[in-house]
């Protein structure tokens, strides 16, 4: 899998088997997250607004739902994906290099949703459900990360349980947020994070059209240890994704 960054943070790439890999966090869609009242206190009027010369924070984002491929789609974070979060769980790795939970329960799988939602609300990315499309079985998270967009690059992250390995869906995911980061969104820079004994995450990254880039020695807490992640880049100046010219003009 790509290592998705832990939250607040993007989360890691990492892939245990071959065609297959992890990885950070709009409105939230109709019905998948609390509403806000914008409306004044009774009393605004007559008070200072100590915010009145702050600078605007980063405007929330709507995470589209995407088709990756005939077999797969990529939507929003909804509460009925609780049983991807309880497989995650029993995952040996994915705990270790995201906020799922290691200990599952229904609350602690609501909170990982809700810090989806916030992750969006807050401009920081867009997190996405894989979901099967022949029988809408979610089988693992994709995010697109922007924390460093005003110095021109985001990041990449992914993770998938074991009920989704070995069906290229992690490859069709990864192709289709390229290309849509790159192309529409108009990203300069994408970059992934992968252990360097993840050669099945490595080399879906290559086909993508990624470029390995060198070696971060000690770049990111995993557990209890600091880990050397590989650094993946590709820019909207590279070559075509797909058969499709990647910069937008």
């Amino acid at each position: 899998m790509a290592a998705p960054a832990p939250d607040p943070q993007p989360d890691p790439v990492r892939d245990t088997s071959p065609g297959t890999g992890p990885a950070r966090d709009t409105s939230p869609s109709p019905g998948t997250g609390p509403a806000r009242d914008t409306s004044p206190a009774p009393d605004a009027d007559a008070r200072p607004d100590p915010d009145a010369d702050a600078p605007p924070g980063p405007d929330p984002l709507t995470v589209p739902s995407m088709s990756a491929g005939p077999d797969f789609v990529l939507r929003p974070w909804e509460m009925s994906d609780l049983p991807l979060i309880r497989e995650a769980a029993q995952d040996p790795y994915i705990p270790l290099i995201t906020t799922v939970p290691s200990r599952y329960s229904d609350r602690a799988a609501e909170e990982f949703v809700r810090r989806q939602w916030d992750r969006a609300a807050t401009g920081a990315g867009y997190p996405f459900a894989i979901v099967r499309s022949r029988d809408r079985r979610p089988v693992g998270a994709i995010g697109l990360w922007l924390r460093e967009l005003p110095e021109g690059r985001a990041s990449i992250g992914y993770w998938m349980v074991p009920s989704g390995r070995g069906q290229g869906v992690t490859r069709a995911a990864l192709r289709t947020v390229t290309g849509w980061a790159l192309r529409d969104i108009g990203v300069p820079r994408l970059q992934l994070f992968i252990e360097p004994w993840n050669t099945a995450s490595a080399r879906i990254a290559v086909d993508v059209g990624y470029r390995h880039e060198g070696l971060l020695r000690g770049w990111q807490q995993v557990g209890d240890e600091r880990r050397d992640m590989a650094v993946y880049g590709l820019l909207n100046s590279d070559g075509p994704v797909d058969g499709r010219a990647v910069a937008s003009n």
